[in-house]
């Protein structure tokens, strides 16, 4: 039974891939987390957020830890250094989630490492009950090119204040999240994202043949709500179809270079390829948000990134 299992067997569980190991092992070790948080923030809301905090550091790390009999004494330090974290940024709005979340500097990157630890279906589930706002700035955030906090604002057309509330907001619920749905079935994401990804090699081939009418047709609304680069809207998809031919006609072509997809979203980034007798007839690149309902894409957000800061 789970409760027989010791902590160094629900590591190297946890380690393999394992995610419902990995949750045990944390809801085992959250009473004393939330102790040791106790001690350091007393009796406050950031207690609670702080044990959330260190658990989704753990979610992220836990192929770091070599030591598999010493996974309580692990969480509690990182739990520790998640209070400090607050303690020394309580003059400020919001806690920076990146200065908590981010790896070494020598490792792999969060996606990689979800891949590799075959943890990222379980985070990919528990995003999935997240509300679309906060999905879509953990998705930009974390898993696509736009990811510093002006260009999210940017792209959703949001102050940069939302945006940083949204992610601490979307962080303590993930982090819930993920403990509830540890032993449950994970779609494959790879699957979902290799699937998008060629219904938009499709689309722009199709687009390359002056056939993009019938390919959009097949699963983009009819009232396709679009909202252009400077915040300019159309409800038609007609409308993107004719920006779409013009882009073509001009010389314009796109080059898809990532493709980041949940239930209900699909983040695009795509170099644009000037033509070569006008090479600065366009921006660099366009990232495409798509928003889903029952698989058919109801919103498109157009954004030309400009290079990301040095720090969000």
């Amino acid at each position: 039974m789970n409760g027989a299992r010791t902590d160094a067997e629900l590591t190297r569980a946890a380690q393999a891939g394992d995610a419902a190991s990995l949750g045990i092992l944390l809801e085992r070790h959250r009473a004393g987390m939330l102790a040791v948080a106790l001690s350091l923030l007393g009796y406050r809301p950031e207690t609670q957020d702080a044990v959330q905090d260190a658990m989704l550091v753990a979610l992220r790390r836990i192929g770091e830890l070599r030591d598999l009999n010493a996974a309580g004494s692990w969480l509690h330090t990182l739990t520790r250094n998640a209070c400090l974290m607050r303690l020394r940024t309580s003059q400020r709005e919001i806690v920076d989630e990146e200065s908590l979340l981010a790896l070494p500097a020598d490792t792999v990157s969060p996606e990689q490492a979800l891949d590799r630890h075959a943890l990222r279906n379980w985070i990919w589930r528990a995003l999935e009950d997240l509300s679309e706002p906060l999905q879509v700035v953990v998705l930009l955030r974390y898993f696509s090119g736009v990811s510093a906090y002006g260009q999210i604002a940017a792209l959703l057309g949001i102050p940069v204040g939302t945006v940083r509330s949204r992610l601490n907001e979307a962080k303590r619920k993930l982090g819930a999240a993920l403990l509830t749905t540890a032993s449950a079935s994970h779609d494959d994401v790879a699957l979902l994202t290799s699937r998008r990804r060629r219904e938009i090699a499709d689309l722009f081939a199709a687009a390359e043949q002056g056939q993009v009418s019938g390919a959009l047709a097949d699963s983009w609304a009819s009232d396709l709500e679009l909202i252009g680069p400077q915040g300019q809207t159309s409800r038609s998809r007609e409308t993107l179809m004719r920006i779409m031919e013009s882009d073509l006609e001009a010389g314009v072509h796109q080059r898809v270079v990532e493709v980041t997809a949940s239930q209900r979203f699909t983040i695009i980034e795509s170099d644009l390829l000037s033509p070569p007798w006008d090479p600065d007839h366009c921006p660099t690149g366009v990232v495409w948000l798509l928003t889903l309902h029952d698989h058919r894409v109801e919103r498109v957000r157009l954004f030309h990134p400009q290079p990301a800061p040095i720090a969000p």
